[in-house]
């Protein structure tokens, strides 16, 4: 029966698909048009379903962080239609041609931007992703299949019977957006499993789903990745851009893929940065886990403050601290002895996700340690004297994404349309034939 439901609309997708790839940009900018204008009509429904996944939730125990994900509002909905909107105003990345040439045949070869077909995406408790997938994927002529967590399954599901109906009705094919709306587990297992039905899959969550999907999907896997970010303070840093930068990848929001992690500060400065950035880290309920020199930093930091300030929170790192992407109010220190240290570090331990380095690039040794950690960390995205937190499709200028790749076949980093096309020759001939 599970297997029934699940082939059931993945090959109403399939059936959508060639119908999909044949409609004009016009006809699909419609489309998202109306499934904005269904959500903004419909958003009191939409909270009342998530309310329910929130109540769920919160009778199992689901932590803040993840509660915060999960959490929809009008203002939320308000965004997600927003966001629609904005991919309106994309460029069609089907009329692309990406080069166009004469043989020596005399054949005119041109080679042009396709849909990949069916699109799958498998996420956890981001009721907001169905939004987005969905006019992603109908932007770029691509039929789509959801299936979101158990935790988000009634937002989930709620979104995406508003979109699909109300691309039909703006003259989509019947099937191009669909949900898997079982809560078991194998549904997943069985949709990745639909070799020749599915096209691609788009995993989007922890390290442990992302993982499964990877080893056990039969089709292809646009691997997102965890979000092990780091942010590196060169002894050249400007102290208090540094601090704002720490406090903004780290707090901005703690559930999010993009916030920093660990904090590596050269050893020369560690005494003097780091006990005001822990003052100011404490204030956000911030716990640390740091090396022996971090927390000798902690303790005189702790010294520091008044009674009333709200109490530093640290224990000694471990092992697992440089390899945990938190995804809450934690954050791993260590000092490092320059540069070389710090790199090493981040391509140990790192996710290929987001780095940053703070450092002043008008000293000498401070752009000498701009350009090694720009030329040797390996992530999807690399950072001087910024915050990790706008590595997002939005910040990017791509619009709403499908998520941020972490391997580096077909797409890296924040990927939006684009990501989700391949290409074909065309070759125009007047009646060659080869010898």
């Amino acid at each position: 029966m599970l297997e029934q439901e699940v082939l059931a609309v993945a090959q109403a997708a399939k059936n959508a698909s060639p119908a999909l790839a044949q409609a004009t940009a016009q006809e699909r900018n419609a489309a998202l048009t109306a499934m904005a204008r269904a959500l903004r009509d419909q958003s009191g429904a939409i909270v009342a379903a998530n309310a329910q996944d929130m109540d769920a939730a919160r009778q199992a125990g689901t932590k803040e962080s993840l509660l915060d994900r999960l959490m929809l509002d009008e203002e939320r909905v308000m965004a997600m239609a927003d966001a629609l909107e904005d991919v309106v105003a994309l460029p069609d990345p089907l009329s692309r041609v990406f080069d166009s040439r004469t043989l020596d045949s005399g054949i005119q070869l041109s080679r042009v931007a396709v849909p990949l077909g069916v699109v799958a995406v498998v996420y956890e408790a981001r009721p907001n992703v169905t939004a987005d997938a969905a006019g992603i994927c109908l932007k770029s002529g691509n039929a789509c299949v959801l299936r979101g967590g158990s935790l988000a399954a009634k937002s989930c599901a709620a979104i995406a019977h508003v979109l699909h109906d109300a691309a039909v009705s703006a003259g989509m094919p019947a099937g191009c957006i669909g949900i898997i709306e079982s809560t078991d587990r194998a549904a997943a297992d069985v949709l990745m499993g639909l070799r020749g039905v599915v096209d691609v899959l788009v995993p989007r969550g922890g390290a442990g789903l992302i993982a499964h999907c990877v080893d056990c999907a039969k089709v292809p896997v646009i691997e997102t990745g965890t979000g092990n970010c780091h942010v590196y303070v060169h002894s050249t840093a400007d102290f208090d851009m540094a601090r704002n930068i720490v406090v903004n990848a780290k707090c901005r929001r703690y559930g999010v893929c993009n916030a920093c992690e660990t904090l590596l500060v050269d050893q020369s400065v560690a005494e003097r940065f780091l006990p005001e950035l822990f003052g100011m880290l404490a204030d956000k309920g911030v716990r640390i886990h740091g090396d022996e020199l971090a927390c000798k930093a902690a303790l005189a930091a702790g010294e520091k403050r008044l009674p009333t300030d709200a109490a530093l929170q640290v224990e000694r790192a471990s092992e697992q601290d440089w390899e945990t992407e938190y995804l809450s109010p934690d954050l791993a220190v260590r000092c490092v002895s320059g540069p070389e240290q710090a790199i090493a570090h981040i391509n140990r331990y790192g996710t290929m996700h987001s780095e940053a380095i703070v450092a002043d690039p008008k000293l000498a040794e401070g752009a000498a340690a701009i350009e090694r950690f720009v030329n040797e960390v390996d992530a999807a995205a690399v950072y001087v004297n910024a915050s990790t937190a706008f590595t997002d499709g939005g910040m990017f200028g791509l619009g709403a994404e499908i998520g941020i790749s972490t391997q580096k076949l077909h797409v890296r980093g924040p990927f939006a349309l684009e990501g989700l096309t391949s290409y074909k020759y065309v070759l125009r001939g007047s009646g060659q034939v080869r010898a």
